[in-house]
């Protein structure tokens, strides 16, 4: 067992028990956390699997109280604490139960923060971008020597970071609306706000009140912050045209602010240096040459250290081996003449329209899963534009044909994700492109964003050896 700790949290905090709701894997290394730190921990999911059951074991091995299929709402109301995991919705009976009851909640990611007292982060949100960003940011600190890691929504948890004997120095968060919501202490060494648009109306209200935890990420901002923001971006200038501390701004349609793309010289200039061409930068369209700018904005900015002739020369060389990422206007290959590109994490319109502005060859657009509660009529124009087919498929199939029918062709298809890939190789020619990027998210058919990535990648494989 590991020693115990005087545990970095509030005295009200610690009077009992702590609830961690929710055991994916920030629920699980938060209650490993506290557990370990001396907390009493009860931790509960309301699913069953083998996974859990595994996890589940894990836990109580380091003496955690675990609950599977449901939650003891009367042991959480009697909670000092209550600990959400980012994938638990707000309004689940164990959350109503413990506000009703005045119990604190708080997300992992402010556990986290409070064990790693001395970090240096920097805190990436917005709508789009912020994990192309944060992977960036995290690919810049370590190329320039730092013992940095990537955390947060991008995939690993703080928490699990704080776990490790000897934590890293800088950490790139990429941080959700919800762990916005849930997470008082933020206060980053630079915080970057990519952009705004409408997302997760199937959990909020309005599109204020989902702007409204985005600005959360600014409320303890004070005259030495500094913050990174997107300058072609009204809603973003608007949110935070009165945030105190020193406000750096990128673009990329004018030649002016922090950060810019040069388009005469062809430039990506930061802090008036031009640091690299844009074909030297390995990534499809300019909201990843947005997402570029954004990094190395944000890491220039943390630290005097990163400034330097020597530091500039070697952020310019890391941003030409930085790779897309998985599932991330990813290409998985050109087969019989037509390029196959995986862009399973847009789960909303406006990430899919930044995609298929990225597209420079018809497009077969694969469109569908689970409502979020946005119009797709925003993607007309990007389908007049590139588009030369729709297959809507999935729970959200009826409305997605609903908006665009007369738009362009467009095929309604059920739940088979064969039949979609198979109808989508019909509908390609040579020299087109198939682009899943679906502006929804993957719940009524796979487990996450990544298994529904991945399944395509196989189908588009077996396409080429015939195997459909």
């Amino acid at each position: 067992m590991q020693p115990v700790v005087e545990p970095p949290l509030r005295p009200e905090w610690r009077r009992s028990e702590i609830a961690v709701i929710g055991l994916a894997r920030s629920g699980q290394a938060a209650a490993t956390l506290l557990s370990r730190a001396g907390c009493d921990v009860y931790a509960s999911d309301a699913a069953t699997s083998p996974e859990l059951e595994h996890a589940a074991a894990h836990l109580r091995e380091e003496y955690v109280t675990v609950q599977l299929g449901g939650h003891d709402l009367a042991r959480i109301a009697r909670a000092s604490l209550v600990v959400a995991s980012p994938g638990v919705p707000p309004n689940v009976p164990a959350f109503v139960t413990a506000r009703e009851a005045g119990v604190d909640i708080v997300s992992e990611i402010e556990i986290g923060l409070r064990f790693l007292p001395d970090l240096a982060y920097v805190a990436i949100t917005g709508t789009n971008g912020k994990t192309t960003t944060t992977a960036l940011t995290g690919h810049l600190l370590t190329a320039l020597g730092r013992r940095a890691a990537t955390a947060g929504n991008i995939g690993t948890p703080l928490t699990e970071l704080a776990l490790a004997p000897v934590p890293p120095e800088w950490v790139a968060l990429e941080l959700s609306s919800f762990q916005l919501h849930d997470t008082p202490s933020v206060d980053p060494r630079v915080g970057v706000l990519t952009n705004l648009s409408a997302n997760h109306l199937d959990r909020y209200d309005s599109v204020d009140g989902y702007y409204g935890d985005k600005a959360l990420m600014f409320r303890n901002a004070a005259p030495a912050s500094t913050w990174v923001t997107n300058a072609d971006d009204p809603a973003v200038q608007k949110i935070t045209e009165r945030v105190a501390g020193m406000q750096t701004r990128f673009s990329v349609l004018e030649h002016s602010g922090d950060a810019y793309l040069d388009r005469e010289s062809g430039e990506l200039v930061v802090l008036g240096t031009p640091l690299i061409r844009r074909e030297s930068l390995p990534l499809l369209g300019d909201h990843n040459v947005a997402n570029a700018l954004a990094a190395t904005l944000a890491v220039m900015s943390a630290d005097r250290a990163h400034r330097t002739a020597r530091a500039v020369k070697t952020i310019a060389g890391a941003l030409t081996t930085f790779s897309a990422l998985e599932h991330r206007i990813e290409t998985v290959g050109e087969i019989d003449g037509v390029l196959w590109i995986n862009d399973s994490k847009s789960t909303n319109v406006a990430s899919t329209i930044v995609a298929m502005r990225g597209m420079t060859r018809p497009t077969v657009l694969l469109l569908g899963g689970r409502h979020k509660g946005e119009p797709y009529t925003d993607l007309v124009p990007e389908l007049h534009a590139r588009g030369r087919a729709v297959i809507a498929y999935g729970e959200a199939g009826p409305l997605i044909e609903e908006d665009l029918k007369g738009a362009v062709p467009l095929t309604r298809l059920g739940s088979s994700f064969e039949e979609v890939i198979a109808l989508a190789r019909h509908l390609a020619k040579p020299g087109d492109v198939v682009l899943l990027s679906p502006a929804c998210s993957s719940y009524d058919m796979f487990d996450n964003y990544e298994q529904r990535g991945a399944v395509f990648k196989q189908l588009a494989a077996g396409v080429h050896a015939g195997q459909t």
